[in-house]
């Protein structure tokens, strides 16, 4: 109770300081000017891979094959636009919510089809995708709304950053840009106290929507919550005897968190808040971060080194279970639901590659994995676009 009330005071003192027009200092301010292509890769990124596919090296060129076999890049494609888009849990009703999903994916994998090739069919699809939502959606219903605006929200900033600042001819591109305004940031700016994957995946959606818009003030807002956030969703020894608690909802008692970390009470490095779950859901929350932490590189105040323990804790812990580790008894109890998904390239690029950190067991299910592909939510050809990738 100590701790809600603490909470109570700061969040008062915090809008006090808001009326009389002072800003909370946050942890990483927003860059003075945005990079831009700047949601998840950049253009020196971008460039990297395009040479590497034109030269024919692996494993860019087999992730590049595999991206343009997809059903995402068909330029037959048809957009299925919704005004209201109404997501249930587990996808029960499921009106629009796919089609919303994986229409982002299918407009991010043209942009990046027209950048390797120079067709603008592909351009002009993309174009087409963003400028059908752009003129028809205008909520988003029911009890997995949040969830499923962070999830869209996080692709379609990437997909028109590649397409305004790289391409140009967008008539369109101030609706598209009122879209991710009115539509989707305020529901993923107020954050979330469900499982941690769902908030970090709407920070995710907040900080590329912010970098999209140039807009410092919400930048700053959600990269503070992607903070407190991170650090709650992975525990690493630093932390103490326990996880952080979540920066928002009524968890602050011990018993309440080990509820709320699927009823796990030993802690070790790399443990997730939904490890006991499923690794299916935990590797949302990791993919989560580290694009978020990939977009705050390419802006110039990189978060991967405040992230890299705990991250890289995360990662193998995780994928250590993955390649065929026996659990131990003491973690859930001796049985997890594995499935990471294809979500390593961009923290392991990050941590091994840049940081030369050492991470055998993520190391080995990255590369067995490639090309790792799209999960038909949020993650998208991250060998293509990631994998040994210096930039």
């Amino acid at each position: 109770m100590r701790r809600r009330a603490l909470l109570a005071a700061f969040t008062a003192l915090a809008a006090a300081t808001a009326t009389f027009g002072v800003r909370l200092a946050t942890a990483d301010a927003a860059p003075v000017t945005f990079t831009h292509p700047g949601v998840l890769v950049s253009r020196a990124q971008l460039d990297f891979v395009k040479t590497k596919v034109q030269q024919q090296a692996q494993p860019w060129t087999a992730a590049y094959n595999q991206m343009l076999a997809s059903r995402y890049a068909s330029l037959s494609r048809t957009p299925a636009p919704r005004a209201t888009v109404e997501c249930g849990s587990y996808s029960n009703p499921n009106n629009g919510c796919t089609d919303e999903r994986e229409d982002a994916i299918a407009a991010y994998t043209d942009a990046l089809i027209w950048y390797f090739t120079g067709n603008t069919a592909y351009a002009q699809k993309s174009i087409a995708l963003m400028d059908a939502w752009s003129a028809t959606i205008r909520s988003h219903t029911n009890s997995n709304a949040p969830l499923q605006t962070g999830w869209a929200g996080s692709v379609w900033p990437r997909a028109a950053e590649i397409i305004k600042h790289a391409y140009g001819n967008w008539p369109n591109q101030a609706r598209f840009a009122t879209m991710l305004r009115n539509v989707y940031l305020p529901v993923v700016i107020a954050g979330s106290s469900s499982n941690g994957n769902w908030e970090l995946s709407m920070m995710e959606a907040a900080v590329g929507i912010a970098v999209h818009l140039d807009d410092k003030t919400s930048y700053d807002r959600a990269i503070t919550r992607f903070q407190a956030r991170a650090a709650a969703y992975v525990y690493i020894a630093a932390d103490g005897s326990q996880p952080k608690y979540p920066p928002v909802g009524s968890v602050d008692t011990r018993a309440e968190l080990i509820s709320y970390w699927q009823g796990q009470s030993t802690f070790v490095d790399g443990l997730s808040q939904e490890t006991c779950r499923d690794f299916v859901h935990t590797g949302y929350g990791l993919s989560a971060i580290s694009h978020v932490a990939e977009t705050t590189r390419i802006q110039g105040v990189d978060l991967w080194p405040s992230l890299s323990e705990r991250m890289r804790h995360g990662l193998g812990f995780h994928t250590k279970f993955e390649n065929g580790t026996a659990v131990p008894g003491n973690i859930c109890g001796g049985s997890v639901v594995k499935g990471l998904g294809p979500v390593t390239e961009v923290a392991y690029n990050a941590l091994a590659n840049r940081l030369g950190i050492a991470m055998s067991n993520s190391r080995t299910y990255t590369e067995t994995r490639r090309p790792q592909g799209t999960n038909n939510l949020f993650v998208a050809w991250e060998t293509l676009t990631h994998a040994n990738n210096p930039a």
